[in-house]
Formats: structure tokens, sequence, C-alpha cells
């Protein structure tokens, strides 16, 4: 749970101030949709310059929290600064700062990603050059290529390139590798870190748990509106400190032993064998086993 709330001599919760230095701060954030409340007294803080990753399962209130930071959707009540501004006050410049990646892009139009780059960019005061951003994501040889001939995986990175070309310091990224297949994951995860070394913050919402331990700085979990906690993957629901779960094969049976030593444990188990241990297996919790019992579901 998160712990940084102040606990006054009247016993009332009182969330600390607003962070004026992180790219994202949140206190009490809450929408409601008729009786609903999608989002409960959300707080937040992601630091300029990290890949955050905010995990919740659908209708947690996930992208009610992301849509209220672009400036897309209104809140009932909470202080929210984004870059330093309130999205319900912000204009035209502020809103430049900003790039948006959502699920379905430009992939079927009929312009080149050079001309839809180009277009793009004169949106913007001081764009990155259109030739630069298609070098950056990989799509020079694509440069003349119509939208609509790209593969899944070129249109994803077409979607970023049009999402960087406003040199954004903040950039929001939707579920961005639905669909992948392997390697085209591990390509686009290449060109997330590239990002991250230019200086650019990111907002990743995903459902693939492996994307978020490998991408991500540090991960929130919102479930019911409100974020159960915050911290870097390895750590998250208690996993660096969880037992390790020591398994192996005696006398034709399958044994399994929770430890939080397992070095002196299979230490141990070694010296009962002559050779290895049979079929013998460690593990710690995973991201996804601490993910799911967050959320309130069996593992």
């Amino acid at each position: 749970m998160q712990k940084d709330s102040l606990l006054p001599a009247t016993g009332a919760a009182v969330a600390p101030p607003l962070d004026p230095d992180a790219a994202i701060s949140v206190r009490g954030l809450v929408k409601r949709y008729g009786d609903r409340a999608a989002v409960d007294g959300l707080d937040l803080d992601i630091r300029r310059g990290e890949i955050f990753a905010l995990l919740g399962p659908n209708g947690a209130g996930k992208t009610t929290t992301v849509e209220v930071l672009e400036g897309y959707r209104s809140r009932d009540g909470g202080d929210v600064r984004v870059l330093g501004v309130d999205p319900a006050a912000g204009g035209r410049a502020w809103k430049g700062e900003l790039g948006i990646v959502l699920q379905s892009g430009a992939g079927d139009s009929q312009l080149t990603c050079r001309e839809l780059l180009r277009a793009q960019a004169s949106y913007y005061a001081d764009p990155r050059d259109p030739d630069e951003v298609l070098e950056l994501v990989g799509l020079t040889e694509k440069a003349g290529s119509r939208g609509r001939t790209l593969s899944g995986g070129q249109r994803r990175r077409l979607d970023v390139a049009l999402g960087i070309v406003g040199r954004p310091r903040l950039l929001f990224l939707d579920e961005p590798t639905t669909g992948f297949d392997p390697e085209a994951r591990r390509q686009f995860w290449s060109l997330i870190r590239s990002l991250r070394d230019l200086g650019t913050t990111m907002l990743l919402t995903t459902h693939y748990l492996d994307e978020a331990e490998e991408l991500a700085d540090r991960v929130g979990v919102i479930a019911r509106g409100r974020l159960v906690e915050v911290a870097v993957p390895a750590e998250l629901g208690g996993r660096g400190t969880a037992p390790a779960v020591v398994s192996w094969t005696e006398d034709g049976a399958r044994r399994v032993a929770e430890t939080a030593t397992p070095t002196a444990f299979v230490a141990g188990l070694a010296a009962r064998f002559p050779g290895e241990v049979p079929d013998l297996a460690v593990a710690r919790p995973t991201l996804e086993d601490v993910y799911l019992k967050m959320i309130g579901e069996p593992a």
C-alpha cells in the first residue's frame, strides 16, 4: 500500500502536497460516471525521465486516469499537474509538449511515412527532422512507402514516430505492442529504451506483464479506482523478500518446499544426492503472481 500519507492528530489521512519536480503529480483524483467512481482518490507521482508502467484490469480506472492526465477528460475532484500544468487548463504550448501513441494510428493512410511525418511536424514550433525520426524508429527504408503497406510492427513504429516528431517531454504509450510477434516486440522495446536515453518521460499502459518488467523503471497497480502500490518491478508486492519455492524429484515423487534461504536449502539437498538434484527448480513469485494477488484474482 502507499505509505507516503501523513496522519495528523485528528486521525484523518492527509496526502502530501503535489511534487513540483515530478513530470506527473496527482493527489486525490476522482472521476465519477453516475453513481460509480471509476477513479476514487488516486495519488501518483511519475519522475521526469523514467518509464512508468500503469497496470490494472479492465474497468480498474486505468484508461480514465490516463485520459485525465492527457487533458481529454475532465475530473470531479483532486489536484493534477502534468509538466507543471493542470491538464484541465492546458493550452496549445502545453499540449505541444505531449506525445500520445494510441492503440490505433495512421496505419491505413494513403500518405507515405515521410509525408505523414512532415504533416505532423508542421503543427509544432520546433519539431524533429522527419528523416531523423524515421531513422530513430528504424523506418528509413520505408520513408516512401504508404502507411497501409506497412507490417503491424512497422505501423506501430510509425505511430511512435508521429508521437515524438514534436519533441515531447512526456510520451503516453497505450498498449503499444498489442498483436506483435515476439521478434517485433523485442525490436520495439529497444526503440522505447532509446527514447528514454534521449530523456523522454513515458507512461506505459500494458496488459503484458513481461513488457512492464522489461521496460519500466517503476510500476503502479490500479484496482477499483485506487492505486494499490508503486514499486520497482523486482520489489512489487514484496517479491524481493518473498520465500523461494524449491522443487525437485525424489523417490519417484515431486517434492516442493518454501524457504527464505534457498542457497542453504539447495546445498542441503545436494548433499543427499550422489550427483545432480533431479529436476531441481528454484523460483520466486513472478510479477504476474503478485499482480493477480493485488487485483484480487486467483493465481
